[in-house]
Parts: C-alpha cells; structure tokens; sequence
C-alpha cells in the first residue's frame, strides 16, 4: 500500500467530511431537534478520528476525541444544541480544517496550532458533567431524587466502565431468587465500581407484601470480560427482571471501528450488531419479538434498529455505524467501484490532448474533402463523429452542479450577519445547475465579495426595513440557471437598492463623470466597478475602501463573462453574472472577413440572412437591418479590425497558371482556346466575369439582446479548441481567444457579449444625438 497516496486520499475525504459537518451544523441552528443532523455532525468527526489514527496523527485524534465527546452528550439529549453550541462546533471545525490542512502541507502542527487546540479542548470541557450547570443536567424522576445524574452514559463515558442497569420483577423473591446473589457473582469476574439502589417502585406502607421485590440498581462494572458474559451472569433471572448492559465509550469507540473494518460478508444489521459484540443473541430476540408484536398491533413499523436504541441495548453511534456499514456493502455488491477519483491534472491533460486529436481530426477531413475519394470522406467522417464524442464525454467529467459552492455561502451569510448586527436569510435555487470545474474555482472570490457587499450596503437595518414595511430580517438569494450557451449567476437582495444620485455625484465628485453629462442608469451603476469607487460613509472590516468591486469585475472578463446590474430602489438589486459553460472547447461558427478567419461561439448564433446592397441603402448609412420588421443592429468586422480587401492578382501574373492551363515555357496547348476565349473578351464586358461579392449577417444574441455581425463568408461549423491570448493582447476588444484550423492557420473567437454590448450603446448613443444637436 502506498501510504503516500493514502494519506492523500485521507486529506481529501477529511476535507468533504468537514463541509458535510459544516453544512449540518448551520442547519441544526434552525433544525436543533433534528436528530439526524447531530448524527451527521457525529458520523463526521469520528470518521476524521478513527482514520487519522490509522496515520498516527496523534494531534488530530486527541483534539477530534475531545469533540466526539461533547457531540455524544448531545446526540444523547444530554445538552442543549444552542447558538452557543452551534457556533463554538464551527469553530471546532474550522481547526479540523486546520489540522488537516497542516497534515496535506506536511504534518507540521506548530506551537500556534496546538495553543489553538487547547484553548478548544478547554472549552469543550466547560460541556463536560462538571461544566454544565445544574439546570442543564438531566435529572430522573423526582421520586427517586438521590439518582440524579447516576446516568448509563455518564458514568460510561467518563470512567470507561460497563454501566448495568438491573430492575428485578415483584415475583423474582417468590420464584427462589435471591437478587444479591447475582450481584456478589459479578465480583467473581470483575469489580463493581459504584452500585446505587433505587427505591422509586416501593408502595406505600399499606400496600407493602414482605415476599415481592421492589429494589433495582444501577451498577458501574469494570471487567475485562465481553457483554454476552456479562449477561450470562443473569441468565436464571432472564425472564423475571429487566437487565441493560451498556458498554463504556472505549467499548463504543472498539465496536465501531471493528464495524468499518468488518469484511463485506454481513448483511443484516442484527449480525453485524452481535459479530462485532454490542449485541447478544438474546437481546436480538427480544428486539424482534417486540418489533413483531407492534405489526401484530397494527402499530407503525419501527426499524430493528431504533427497537434496539428504544430499549437502551445498543448505543445509537454503533447503530449508525452498523447502518453505514451495512448501506455500503449493499452498494458495493450493487456496483463495485462504481466511483472513482481522478487527479485534477491528469484530467486537464485528458482535455488538452484531446483538443489535439480535434485539431489533427479538422486536418484530415480538409484533406479528405480535397482529395474526392469517397473513402477517405467516409472514413473522416466516422472519425469526426466519433472525436466529437469523445469531447462531449471528456468535458462532461469536467463539469460539477454550483450546489457546493452555493452552499458555502450558508457559513458566510450566517458569520457576517451575526458581525454587522442584521438578520439575514440565504435562499439557494438551481444548485444544480452544472459549469465546468475551472469556471467554479475561480468565481468562488467574486461571489464572495459580492455577497459581503448585498449583506453590508443592500440590505438595511431591522428598523429601517420595519419603518419601510418590510420583514425584520433581510434575504439574500443565489441563482443559477442556463442561457443561450451561458451560465447565469444571480446574487440579489432585498434591500435599499443602489442609490444613484449618491453614485452620480460622487462620481463626478472624483472627475468620472462630466458635470454636463446625461449618463444612462446603466453607465451610472456601471461605476461602482471603477477602482477606488465607494459611497461608503463609514470604512468597516467588510466594505467601505472601494476596493473589491473593480477586482470582481476583472475577474469576470478573466473568465471570458460579464456582470449587470438591475436594480430598483427600495426594493433591492441584483449583480448578474454571464459565463461560458467551459473554457476549454466549443462547437463554433466560422466565418470569414477579407483574407482573415473567426469563430463565432454557435450557442450565441441565431440564424444567417444575406446582407444586399438595398437593405444598406434603405438604412441611409445607419447600421440597422430590417429583419422580418424588426430593426436589428449590425457591425462590420471588417470596418472594426480593418481589416484590408482581398488584394487582386498581380499585374504579370500569368491568370492561367492559376487555372493550370498554362505550360511550363509560357506557350498554350490548343485545347485551351476556350480559356483563351473567356480572357480574351471585350473590356467593356470584363465586370461582368468578376464574381458577385455578397456580405452575409450572422445574427448572435446574448443576455437577450440581439445583434448582426457582417461578414463576407460562411464556412459551417467547426469544433473550437479554446487558446487564451499572450499577455500582449489582453484587453484586445472584441477577441476573447484564438483556435488553430485544420490548415494549421490561426482564427480569433469573436467576444460576442462585447460586441453586443458595443452595439447596443453605439445605437443609444446614435438615437440619443439628434435630440441633443436639436437642443
């Protein structure tokens, strides 16, 4: 076994653990009755114990054992899961974290670290039976008052001994059994540490019968013997008294570490309950005939498992062991290694070789249309389709649902609402929706900044929204979903809104904006993107320096997206946040302009129409284009990277030649006369052999504006492996990448949402002119 490897694998599951802790401990905080979320929180930090211990992790066992102390009180009902509680776990999580983090960087837990661990453990011990206040301490009922706290857990877990709790039936006297006889033969195996009799069953004086037994114990045992030895103690008294035997936490901590070791050969819960001996035979069938009764009763089917757990035979934490246990060989035999992990790296190579085999596929099909040999074409045009697979296949395992990423922003909301004084709710929708690793990793820092921002300047006040008629508390909502080939990210409020006068005057306050000037809603909300911008009149720890919104925005346009903002005062706003799917390879358009050739993202193309020389006249040198009665904007990328014409032949060139009807001596064959025929004709009719030059529209649209990008050819489809342009041309408008074509030429992918969006202000801009010549 590679230890290396393993220890890796370790680090990685202890990360996914620790956000599944993380994620049921903010739900307990609204949910603290909810039983299955404190086991998960449970299930989470012994699973990080019992592995860590497997690597000699000592630090991260003994700081892990302290919490997986304080979570059994809990689970057991013992204390109170609170805000207090909820929050000092999220810290202990965060150390978690810590410590595994310093375990994948080396295993380095320096003096910082473990001050860190014992200012924790510390805290932790205030859960302790001695740190809890007395009105927190379960108490039994008052008639038994001198009991109090004389608990099977509590004595389990704190002293490591075996807890019997014995209560003798009245007939047990009557029926030749004498009840200390049984407890001095359990000193002929082992010691009774403590024993308190209990009184609570006595009569009243009147009704007091000298031959029933009214006594029961509660017994701390210490022996090193199993629990069927124990029980067999009481094997002639079986019928006549209730016995529970509950094992101490050592024990506990035993059975469920030899569960999750257990080879895949035990399917029912029962058998894996008395193999790893937790469980005897004759508590087994007492459990079921109890289970059974009830169905005869026609009352509600209860599992074997919560039976056990009702009648205090098996600790709820082997329960769930056995049940994880027992749900992981049902899947294994289901579908053995059904999952599997990849390295990151290895699968952005997976992707980049096969941007490769798309290059040398585009190649061979170029090679075999020329050619004209019906086999070649067939057998290119199998493989095309079959590399076009392939890539759906490969970027398909590059993509991963937002959910995740959305969920983390629970701890966020949750930390800074309770920092800035606000009671602020997330709502989440379309978690499922699903974008490519590499987009996710890096917009996880621009969503944060953005949520920090609706939290501090969106949402108001409790008194402010109360005086507004809103709810006390604020809402924050993420959202995703697709769009025209694009993922759309939602971060809206239901705050104030964005203060525009505020914006405008500050903004020309610090020169961005002339006094004169009539900027659209968008140009002025657009500002706060500007480095160094804010209307902030406090400087607090989340907001208020302008720094942040600029670098949101430049980590947007990295990514090849866009953000909008809508926003109505009093009502709230929302960033939104337009990405591609994936970085890596599209199905594009190409088209070509001059001598030059582009792609054109396919997703965003809505259809091609023909451009003719009287639909330009009819918009009198305005760039509009009638389509079916809808005035579309267009731009000609030839006019935008002037680009030059096609230049002509040159003047000595032989014109034959490029026919091949030319000899290598200059002379002609006789056979060309008709060739010689059509260069011979009058000039006053050569225009006429000159070919029709038709412009054509590729119609794109984007976040739901639409657009028309003049071009002179169409040349189809073509699969688009992604090239991110050299730090020289950063920032080039109107280009977000290159490709390389089958012909080994390059070809520049079209920026489409730049564009639009270029068109679209130079069409407000041109219909807001006249009014202000006419002013």
């Amino acid at each position: 076994m590679n230890l290396d490897e393993a220890l890796k694998t370790f680090v990685i599951e202890s990360r996914e653990l620790l956000e599944g802790m993380e994620d049921a401990l903010l739900r307990i905080e609204q949910s603290p009755g909810d039983a299955d979320l404190i086991n998960a929180v449970f299930r989470a930090a012994h699973t990080i114990k019992g592995s860590a211990g497997l690597f000699g992790l000592d630090p991260v066992v003994e700081f892990t054992h302290n919490a997986e102390n304080v979570l059994a009180r809990a689970r057991a009902g013992e204390l109170p899961i609170n805000a207090e509680f909820v929050a000092l776990f999220l810290e202990v999580c965060d150390h978690m974290r810590t410590l595994v983090d310093r375990v994948a960087n080396g295993g380095d837990f320096d003096v910082e670290v473990s001050d860190r661990s014992h200012e924790l453990v510390v805290r932790l011990q205030a859960f302790s039976p001695a740190g809890i206040p007395a009105e927190q301490k379960p108490m039994l009922p008052s008639s038994s008052p001198d009991v109090v706290a004389e608990t099977a857990d509590e004595a389990s877990t704190e002293t490591g001994d075996w807890h019997i709790s014995l209560r003798f039936g009245r007939s047990v006297l009557k029926n030749g059994m004498d009840p200390l006889a049984f407890l001095r033969y359990l000193t002929t195996f082992g010691t009774i540490v403590r024993i308190v009799t209990l009184f609570d069953d006595l009569p009243e004086t009147d009704a007091f019968d000298a031959e029933e037994c009214y006594l029961g114990f509660e017994i701390s045992y210490r022996t090193d013997a199993d629990k069927a030895a124990i029980e067999g103690a009481f094997e002639f008294v079986r019928d006549d008294a209730q016995i529970r035997i509950l094992p101490p936490h050592s024990k506990i901590s035993e059975y469920v570490d030899f569960i999750q070791s257990m080879s895949p050969d035990e399917i029912k819960l029962g058998e894996i309950l008395i193999r790893c001996g937790t469980l005897t035979q004759n508590e087994l069938d007492t459990a079921l005939r109890t289970q059974a009764e009830e169905e005869a009763a026609g009352e509600a089917h209860h599992p074997i498992g919560e039976v056990l757990v009702a009648q205090r035979t098996v600790s709820p934490a082997v329960v769930d062991a056995a049940l994880q246990k027992q749900k992981a060989l049902k899947e294994n035999r289901g579908g053995d290694s059904s999952m599997i992990r990849v390295n990151a790296d290895k699968l952005d190579e997976h992707i980049n070789l096969i941007g490769e085999l798309i290059i040398a596929s585009a190649g061979i099909d170029l090679s075999a249309i020329k050619s004209g040999i019906p086999e070649l074409l067939e057998a290119a045009s199998v493989m095309k389709r079959l590399v076009e697979n392939v890539r759906d296949s490969a970027l398909q395992l590059r993509m991963v649902q937002i959910g995740a990423t959305f969920n983390k922003f629970q701890r966020v909301v949750r930390d800074v609402s309770k920092e800035i004084g606000k009671e602020i709710r997330l709502e989440i929708s379309g978690a499922e929706t699903e974008l490519d690793k590499t987009v996710i990793e890096k917009i996880s820092d621009p969503l944060t900044h953005l949520v920090r921002n609706s939290m501090d300047h969106g949402i108001e006040s409790a008194d402010v929204r109360l005086a507004r008629g809103k709810p006390a508390y604020g809402t924050l909502r993420l959202n995703a979903y697709h769009d025209s080939g694009s993922i759309v990210i939602e971060v809206s409020d239901d705050g104030g809104g964005l203060n525009r006068e505020r914006i405008l005057a500050k903004a020309i306050e610090r020169g961005l904006v002339k006094p004169d000037e009539l900027p659209s809603d968008d140009d002025v909300y657009n500002l706060i993107f500007e480095p160094g911008f804010s209307t902030a009149e406090q400087i607090n720890n989340l907001s208020g320096r302008g720094v942040g919104m600029d670098v949101v925005r430049r980590n947007i346009k990295d990514l090849r997206g866009s953000i909008d903002i809508e926003t109505t005062a009093g009502q709230g706003s929302t960033m939104r946040i337009r990405l591609p799917l994936t970085l890596a390879i599209i199905d594009g358009f190409l088209v070509g302009v001059g001598n030059s050739s582009f792609i054109v993202p396919l997703e965003m193309v809505v259809e091609c129409v023909e451009l003719t020389q009287e639909e330009v006249d009819a918009s009198h040198g305005r760039q509009h284009l009638n389509l079916r009665g809808e005035v579309l904007p267009f731009i000609r990328l030839k006019e935008l990277f002037d680009l030059p014409d096609v230049p002509p032949p040159a003047e000595n060139e032989d014109d034959d030649d490029d026919f091949g009807l030319g000899n290598a001596d200059g002379t002609r064959d006789e056979g060309t006369s008709t060739a010689n025929a059509r260069y011979e004709v009058d000039e006053e009719l050569a225009f006429l052999l000159q070919p029709v030059k038709r412009e054509n529209v590729v119609v794109v649209t984007y976040a739901g504006k639409r657009a028309g990008l003049v071009v002179d050819e169409l040349l189809g489809e073509h699969q688009t492996v992604i090239r991110p342009l050299g730090a020289v041309f950063n920032g080039m408008e109107g280009i977000s990448g290159f490709t390389i074509l089958g012909t080994g030429r390059v070809a520049l992918i079209l920026d489409v949402p730049g564009l639009v969006r270029r068109v679209a202000s130079d069409d407000v801009r041109k219909n807001r002119a006249p009014s202000t010549h006419r002013g």
